[in-house]
């Protein structure tokens, strides 16, 4: 049981050491890229709102006309 123990904690101290050495590669954005980029997203969002919001409008003036034709 010890021993499988000690691969285990080996194992994770192996994992740690390898994640440390990959973020040193990653290339972080500079704080004028990251206010882009949550710009960027915003707008996406706020235009695929609309989008969907218009297409929820449409499907429901649809179902209240047919159910209008059928009442």
């Amino acid at each position: 049981m010890a021993k499988s123990n000690k691969k285990f904690f080996t194992r994770v101290k192996d994992w740690f050491r390898g994640m440390k050495s990959e973020l040193k590669k990653v290339i972080w954005p500079t704080p004028k890229q990251t206010m882009n980029n949550t710009g960027v997203v915003l707008a996406v969002c706020a235009a695929s709102a609309v989008v969907l919001g218009g297409f929820d409008w449409l499907a429901s003036k649809l179902v209240e006309v047919l159910i209008g034709l059928f009442a």
